[in-house]
């Protein structure tokens, strides 16, 4: 029996290696296929490590990060104005600014105005908010147009201006509505342009972060762009001095999870900016 069983399976290994020679190029081509195959596994898994994943949305970023119980719109001024002219500008900014921000006909309000201190020389900052979105900006620049003492002061501005720009912004969900408080303050404008598809994941770790930041009332309003420069950002501190601003944020490395938000968050920015701002008299934000 046992003799029996030993000649089968000799004659099954001799017909197998028959059938190798005989298929050999069969062999190797599957061989090569198998080869190929795990080189490409490989490629893609490599590739991995570099690649990043994006999950797909059914939203725009703006609708999951902004506020939804209100329609509110900002505008952000930039004007860099003529060194020997600054003094000028701030005056008709206060005989005018304010005028429209009182006025119920104007759908919209003051946030702040500021000369920037530190940074960009020269240079005015103007906040607005629009109650009611885009056709509240849209109200108000018609009925602008048929201001006189509006549209004199666009003209007289303009001999004063170097450059200027704007940006239409929302703001996250998370961050207070910017209100009117008391000073003496220096405001702080960091601004922050992310890399293209990463709003979702800032929004994320800010959403988490801003609790270690309210500790001396300091957050006072964050921003993302709509129009204007894409994927930028704002966060708007108040302090009462420089000193003060540098113990606050060395106050912030003491909350446990404050360095896994800066650790994650500096990799999806390309470029940021500080600005240490002087509030006009004019100012809500004192």
């Amino acid at each position: 029996m046992a003799t029996r069983v030993l000649q089968s399976v000799g004659n099954g290994l001799s017909q197998a290696r028959n059938r190798v020679r005989a298929d050999g190029q069969v062999i190797v081509a599957v061989r090569g296929l198998s080869a190929s195959n795990n080189r490409n596994r490989e490629d893609s898994w490599f590739k991995s490590l570099f690649v990043r994943k994006v999950d797909p949305r059914k939203d725009a970023h703006s609708h999951l990060l902004a506020k939804k119980e209100d329609s509110n719109l900002y505008k952000i001024q930039f004007h860099n104005v003529k060194p020997d002219c600054l003094d000028a500008y701030n005056k008709l900014c206060e005989d005018v600014l304010p005028a429209i921000h009182a006025d119920p006909h104007y759908p919209c309000e003051l946030v702040g105005t500021w000369n920037t201190w530190y940074g960009e020389q020269d240079q005015a900052v103007h906040l607005w908010r629009y109650r009611g979105g885009y056709p509240a900006l849209t109200e108000v620049m018609n009925k602008l147009r048929q201001n006189k003492e509006f549209m004199d002061y666009r003209k007289e501005r303009g001999q004063m201006l170097l450059s200027r720009r704007n940006q239409l912004l929302l703001e996250f969900s998370f961050w207070n509505e910017p209100v009117p408080r008391a000073g003496p303050n220096i405001y702080e404008l960091r601004s922050y342009q992310l890399r293209p598809g990463t709003m979702i994941e800032w929004g994320n770790y800010w959403a988490r972060a801003i609790r270690y930041r309210q500790q001396n009332q300091e957050a006072v309003g964050g921003f993302f762009s709509q129009i204007g420069s894409l994927y930028m950002v704002h966060h708007l501190w108040a302090y009462k001095d420089l000193q003060s601003r540098e113990d606050t944020r060395n106050a912030a490395w003491q909350h446990e999870g404050w360095d896994e938000v800066v650790y994650y968050t500096v990799p999806l920015i390309q470029h940021m900016e500080s600005r240490i701002m002087i509030p006009l008299k004019s100012s809500p934000l004192k």
